[in-house]
């Protein structure tokens, strides 16, 4: 493994330093996503000691996606960060999402071919080829844009870009903003879609840190990192799959749609969140909500934003959502 050392701390006072230990895949932009939470929680700790007095220092290892919780589980690291809509709602036993950190906008954005400079999904000529990975974006903008056709395209975003920039496949690409921005890309996008036309992905935006269920020290040490309003969005929106959250109260859409655009249920529901209740300070140390534990936000708020996501799915099944879904898998597994 690749081994890079992040976080020096000098002690002068013979005490053994603790070493923790960051995983993160091999690319850029998961480099940069960590480098980031390990810049925040230098801030928070800067001359950390913890109970058995060792200094805090940050080392980061490279790692494949699949070797991540392999090497969580085997105590080769401390900690792994994630774009939290790649995380399922059900983490294998023995790990939690120790924090969520505060969103990047969630949206998804379009970046138009240079020649296109100017124009909008709207005006692109008929049949113009939209790039994107998603099949959650492709149905939904065929739906909102039947003039265009949508193509697969694949890589990470330094490749889909060259894709885009040096041939003539594509008249534009779909990508995260939360992405670009983090790149230093922003000049990149073209405009932002809002969700009347493009419904951003289950957790979109918001970078999560997963753990050791177990490890009690380090669940205490990156709780701090925890965005009480992001926390609250995401776990109804991850259990909504099991979409658009506002707080006190909190709104959440979600909706369903056939690959290709052409079927579709969308319901909107509530859930109030009162701010005054003596109860909400009860903290819960131990329930996981879809593989959240957020020690430090109100069990109750925590319990009301998931139940919001339980129920819309439901209203969604009784409208049919289920067929419409039995399809679309089969119609993506015949990929």
């Amino acid at each position: 493994f690749e081994l890079f050392f992040i976080l020096p701390c000098q002690d002068g006072n013979g005490k053994v330093s603790r070493v923790i230990r960051i995983g993160t895949r091999k690319s850029q932009l998961a480099r940069i996503q960590t480098d980031s939470v390990a810049d925040k929680l230098k801030e928070l700790y800067p001359d950390v000691h913890l109970e058995i007095g060792e200094q805090l220092q940050l080392w980061i290892l490279l790692l494949f996606t699949k070797e991540l919780e392999n090497a969580l589980e085997r105590n080769e690291v401390d900690l792994v960060v994630h774009s939290l809509k790649d995380l399922p709602t059900s983490l294998p036993a023995g790990f939690t999402i120790g924090a969520v950190l505060k969103r990047e906008n969630p949206h998804d954005a379009v970046v138009l071919h240079p020649s296109n400079t100017g124009k909008t999904l709207d005006t692109l000529p008929e049949k113009s080829v939209i790039g994107t990975s998603s099949l959650r974006r492709a149905a939904q903008l065929k739906k909102r844009f039947p003039h265009l056709e949508f193509k697969d395209i694949r890589g990470n975003l330094n490749t889909r870009l060259k894709k885009l920039d040096e041939k003539d496949d594509f008249a534009a690409i779909i990508l995260a903003a939360a992405g670009l921005k983090r790149m230093g890309w922003e000049n990149r996008i073209s405009l932002i879609l809002e969700p009347e036309d493009c419904m951003y992905a289950v957790g979109q935006g918001a970078l999560a840190v997963e753990v050791r269920a177990r490890d009690a020290d380090i669940l205490e040490m990156v709780s701090v990192l925890h965005d009480p309003d992001t926390v609250l969005r995401c776990i109804a929106e991850r259990a909504f799959l099991k979409q658009l959250v506002q707080q006190k109260p909190l709104y959440l859409t979600g909706a369903v749609y056939s690959l290709d655009g052409s079927q579709s249920i969308k319901e909107t529901m509530q859930t109030s969140i009162a701010p005054g209740d003596e109860s909400l300070e009860r903290v819960d140390e131990q329930v996981q909500r879809v593989g959240v534990t957020a020690i430090k936000v109100p069990a109750e708020a925590q319990d009301a934003a998931e139940r919001l996501g339980v129920k819309l799915a439901d209203l969604l099944l009784s409208k049919g959502a289920k067929e419409i879904l039995t399809v679309a898998r089969q119609l993506n597994d015949a990929r």
